[in-house]
């Protein structure tokens, strides 16, 4: 099972330190080394929303209302269940903190 895990930034979050960036590189090779970690990555806040309807494709600045919403980072797991899935978000926000994230079950063919 594949699961994209999103997160959104945090107005509490304060800029990383030398602990957390030392934390984070130890869990990305745990979890690269295992199998799980697929791929991760940081996302410009901005973006474009793209928009089609009757056959008109329209692109506007976005791709959310509010910046607080905007989506700035993502990794892509393989797991074996969702409580994998979950579990590895645990790990991740105790090591970066407070925050507000997604999981969605990725289905490929």
């Amino acid at each position: 099972m594949r699961y994209l895990m999103m997160t959104k930034p945090s107005a509490t979050n304060t800029a990383p330190n030398e602990n957390l960036f030392e934390e984070m590189g130890k869990f990305i090779e745990e979890m690269t080394a295992s199998g799980v970690l697929l791929a991760t990555g940081g996302l410009e806040p901005g973006g474009m929303r793209v928009t089609a309807r009757g056959g008109e494709v329209t692109v506007t600045d976005g791709p959310f209302t509010e910046a607080k919403e905007a989506v700035v980072g993502f990794a892509l797991v393989e797991v074996r269940s969702e409580e994998e899935a979950i579990e590895v978000t645990r790990r991740f926000y105790q090591i970066i903190g407070d925050g507000d994230g997604v999981i969605q079950r990725v289905f490929t063919s």
